[in-house]
């Protein structure tokens, strides 16, 4: 069997790393790829943009499952590119895709779903914006309404900080065309999860609870950023919760889409907020997390072709998911800079012994091969990752792995998980 994988981060390196070790016993090729990847597949030099190239070398070699991983190439229809090819797609199309790609489509799709979500109003004037902002009050969220790479949404404590990012996006054109219209959003309060689906179309099976950490300094301070590590299980989302999440959020969502005449088919992700007055959906994406990808996956016990293949086909069933009874947790480490701009061509040491303790497996994000070394190439660089017993011997783990790793000006958050084991 062969499969394609499209993409280069720390999620395409965890699912080659997880469809590699199918009882399958799969061949792996992956578009671009990093020094991750190349361990356990065959790296192809194609970027994830360049859609001609990908469905050349698809339709030359005929993949039996193609696995797209970013937002980009779904939001672009390279799904429906390459099904119109007869090849088999696991990833939405392009009409699904806009779940992540519009946030002003997915809010409406919540609304006329019931779907229970932050108020908001949608803007392309940016004196329009500010006389909003100015009647609504602060705090507020100001999203930029595209694909902004995580990094298009402000939570703005004060008035000036509403105006300076409605600027930022409408006047300066800092995200260019994904930020030409805003998103502007009451600001929930509560605790984050993220709950991320398979979906057929019709049937849903959820996946295991995470918690992400969005912002780049400990204590949730700083700018926000791709995410700098995530942990699961998630404690805050207590058993009660499922059936809510899964009725209120997904079926009534997927309805809702198929009323439209759209059929989601792949990754169904979820950010929720979970607060005094319920559970809020504060964001949908249109494929698996990052790095949440990098604490489920290790959790998965089994094998994931055949669930990916029951999306494909119409009939996803609950008993091809099942979970080992371990917690896992991911350290992601940056470059000096990040999510500014940052430095790449820094040599990475110790990954061999991270990577040789037990239940540690490193994940590589930003990275390159460079004669026999391997290079930083990237904002987050790698997804250090441990299982545990417990949540408390993950982090452990996950830390001892992150300290045997060195490359110059390399940082971690020091806190992830600290929500769950002293709250």
């Amino acid at each position: 069997m062969k499969i394609l994988v499209i993409g280069s981060g720390g999620r395409e390196h965890a699912l080659v790393w997880k469809l590699a070790g199918d009882s399958r016993r799969p061949l792996i090729y992956c578009a671009p790829g990093n020094a991750g990847t190349a361990e356990c597949a065959t790296n192809l030099p194609i970027a994830v943009d360049d859609l001609n190239g990908i469905v050349a070398w698809a339709c030359e070699h005929r993949p039996d499952l193609t696995v797209i991983g970013p937002e980009g190439p779904l939001c672009a229809g390279l799904a429906d590119i390459l099904e119109a090819e007869g090849l088999r797609v696991f990833g939405p199309c392009r009409a699904a895709a806009q779940m992540e790609g519009s946030k002003v489509f997915a809010k409406e799709v919540m609304e006329a779903a019931g779907v229970p979500t932050a108020r908001s109003a949608s803007f392309t004037d940016a004196g329009a914006a500010r006389a909003y902002v100015q009647r609504e009050g602060a705090p507020i969220v100001i999203k930029a309404e595209g694909l902004a790479a995580g990094k298009g949404v402000t939570v703005c404590q004060t008035l000036a900080q509403a105006e300076s990012a409605i600027d930022e996006a409408l006047v300066a054109k800092a995200f260019g065309d994904a930020g030409a219209r805003i998103l502007i959003e009451e600001c929930l309060i509560g605790e984050e999860a993220s709950i991320l689906a398979l979906v057929d179309g019709r049937h849903v099976v959820m996946l295991a609870s995470a918690q992400d950490h969005k912002r780049a300094l400990d204590g949730d301070q700083g700018p926000n950023t791709g995410g700098m590590g995530a942990y699961s299980p998630a404690p805050v989302v207590k058993a009660h919760l499922w059936p809510v999440i899964r009725e209120q959020v997904f079926e009534r969502t997927l309805a809702e889409l198929r009323r439209r005449g759209i059929v989601f088919k792949g990754v169904l992700y979820a950010g929720l907020m979970l607060t005094a007055n319920g559970i809020k959906v504060l964001e949908f994406n249109a494929r698996f997390g990052d790095p949440e990808t990098q604490v489920i996956l290790p959790r998965l016990d089994g094998d994931l072709i055949p669930a990916f293949e029951a999306c494909i086909d119409g009939i996803l069933r609950e008993e091809l998911i099942r979970w080992k009874d371990e917690s896992c947790v991911t350290v992601v480490m940056a470059a000096d800079g990040y999510p500014g701009k940052y430095p790449r061509g820094q040599q990475i040491t110790g990954l061999a012994a991270a990577a040789s303790m037990t239940g540690v497996t490193v994940f590589h994000a930003g990275t390159k091969q460079h004669e026999g070394t391997v290079l930083a190439d990237g904002g987050r660089v790698l997804g250090v990752t441990a299982l545990g017993p417990t949540l408390r011997a993950a982090v452990d783990h996950a830390y001892a792995a992150v300290d045997q790793i060195q490359f110059q000006g390399g940082w971690c958050r020091r806190d992830i998980a600290a929500k769950a084991l002293y709250s």
